[in-house]
């Protein structure tokens, strides 16, 4: 009998076939005591095991480039961390297994992430995910991951860790579902970039029969379990006109009477550029910056090395408008040399802007560095700040820059309900805005990005959060500057339409959802954009608010 379930749609179209579960979580090693004479053995053991999962999470990260490698490299970092290594040889030194010394020190780290805040708290399942794949080497049993299928099939799971999601086989994983995660977790964000239908924070995905036949719309976040013969049929003729449409749409970005949205690529290194350019982006929103960095979190990277790699950027779109976040360091994403290690709550603590502006030479460099890579390129560059809270942010920020010698546009990232708030006063000392719509709901409804439980507050269609949008664009309208979207939010081809009556003046979003919000766009008037945009400002939930944008858009 068909029954339909709903989570959170987190990637475009359709997936039917079979469940397959992911591969359990390694077991609880036994706790048994080791001679004394084997405490050096067991010490060699675990570093082996250690540094051959940090290898291979690195390797995963070559393969998979882009977004993908600097959150897989992110892990490598945690697998390595001299003080849980520290932790594990004491362990072992008292009597314990390597197994486990390494699943009782990684269990008292957990422990203290989990109690850091909810934002540190949302890297308690990559740390699991580390944890599991080093007891399973040093226990000699398969690693916990995708399960082996020579038929293609829909993948249930609690939540993916991004070694797992990094290098799905799209021939063979149709779509995944997981409990767990919300719209801004690094596994809905590697499933948008790998164009694989996924749906999220489903709950009680996990009791879904092995072999069960389920249909996954991972843009309404429905789940049809047993699908009737006619609901398939229905899914796959909207599947099939989504892509005719898709297919008929090119060109920039724009309504139907001709107003025009570029619409551009959020990338997080030069590997994600082909993909951009092949889905017609007309340059970078976001160019998120932090690969570099994460290669070696004790030290930042050379000044050469920048220019290389923001080159190889900016060669790719001659003509076009690239937009470059400067380093956002610290909460879920910090490094050594930059990042206090002792801080309550990092995610209100130094952050971002303030972390650069605490270490002058780290921003310094990276602003010389992206001045020599634009010399001699007809290239439109543009760099912004993130985590801006006021105007004395945003006057150092634009100072730095002069400072640097930089010939770009500089702008703010609106991330912070208080630059929101304000944002007249921040364009007082930049010349655009562009807004965060992920930070801005977290910090706005106070909700952690990466916890499901608390995925409704996350959702973009809160009116609370277009209505930050709204005064964002205003603000910017009212001084004949810009403002854009480079969140996750733009990636909805609905709320694509809901912005641009809002007044956003461009859409940054992952490459594979352009051609969505493309062809979406281009069926409806500037008019009834804004008209979309006023019935969900008029809302009071978020799914009152999709559905009242929805009704006028269709003409109801």
């Amino acid at each position: 009998m068909e029954t339909t379930l709903r989570g959170v749609g987190v990637s475009h179209g359709v997936a039917i076939g079979e469940v397959r579960h992911m591969g359990t979580a390694v077991l609880e090693p036994p706790a048994k005591q080791i001679p004394a004479e084997d405490a050096e053995r067991e010490q060699g053991r675990a570093r082996q095991a250690v540094e051959a999962v940090a290898a291979d999470l690195i390797a995963r990260g070559n393969l998979a480039g882009g977004e993908a490698q600097a959150v897989l490299e992110a892990q490598a970092m945690m697998a390595q961390d001299p003080e849980l290594m520290a932790d594990v040889d004491r362990r072992i030194a008292v009597g314990s297994t390597a197994e486990r010394a390494v699943y009782d020190a990684f269990a008292a780290y957990r422990a203290l992430l989990a109690g850091a805040g909810e934002y540190l708290a949302g890297r308690v399942a990559d740390l699991d995910d580390v944890r599991n794949r080093i007891v399973a080497r040093l226990l000699g049993v398969p690693m916990p991951g995708v399960p082996d299928s020579d038929e293609p099939y829909v993948l249930i799971a609690r939540d993916l860790a991004p070694a797992d999601t990094a290098l799905l086989d799209p021939t063979l994983v149709l779509g995944f579902v997981t409990e767990e995660g919300g719209p801004t977790s690094h596994s809905a964000i590697l499933a948008r970039a790998l164009g694989v239908p996924a749906v999220v924070a489903l709950p009680g995905a996990g009791e879904l029969a092995e072999g069960t036949v389920i249909a996954v719309d991972g843009s309404t976040g429905e789940i049809f379990v047993e699908p009737s013969a006619e609901k398939k049929s229905q899914l796959e003729a909207a599947a099939a006109a989504r892509k005719a449409a898709l297919s008929a749409s090119t060109g920039p970005g724009a309504t139907s009477d001709g107003h025009k949205v570029p619409l551009l690529a959020n990338v997080g290194g030069p590997a994600d550029v082909p993909a951009a350019v092949e889905a017609g982006a007309e340059g970078v929103g976001l160019f998120r910056t932090e690969f570099l960095f994460l290669d070696d979190s004790k030290t930042a990277p050379s000044e050469e090395k920048q220019v290389e790699a923001y080159r190889q950027v900016l060669e790719a779109f001659p003509e076009g408008r690239v937009v470059v976040r400067v380093l956002d360091a610290g909460a879920d994403k910090p490094l050594d040399f930059l990042t206090p290690a002792d801080e309550p709550n990092p995610a209100l603590g130094v952050r971002g802007l303030r972390s650069l502006l605490d270490h002058p030479d780290v921003l310094r460099t990276q602003l010389t560095a992206l001045a020599k890579a634009s010399e001699g390129l007809p290239v439109y560059l543009e760099v912004m700040a993130p985590m801006v809270a006021d105007r004395t942010d945003a006057k150092a920020f634009a100072d730095a820059c002069r400072a640097a010698g930089l010939q770009a546009k500089f702008g703010a990232m609106v991330e912070i309900p208080s630059a929101a708030l304000r944002a007249r006063s921040i364009l007082q000392e930049v010349e655009f805005l562009s807004l965060g719509t992920n930070d801005l709901a977290q910090y706005t409804f106070a909700a952690d990005r990466q916890v499901g439980a608390v995925s409704r507050l996350q959702d973009p269609w809160q009116p609370a959060l277009l209505d930050l949008v709204a005064l964002s664009a205003e603000a910017a309208k009212a001084e004949g500057k810009s403002c854009g979207v480079c969140g996750e939010a733009a990636s909805d081809p609905l709320l694509a339409c809901v912005l641009t009556g809002l007044g956003v003046t461009s859409l940054s979003m992952g490459a594979a959802s352009i051609p969505y919000v493309r062809a979406t766009l281009v069926k409806y008037t500037l008019a009834q954009c804004k008209r979309a945009a006023a019935a969900a400002r008029a809302a009071d939930t978020a799914e009152e608010a999709r559905t009242a944008a929805q009704a006028v858009l269709s003409g109801e």
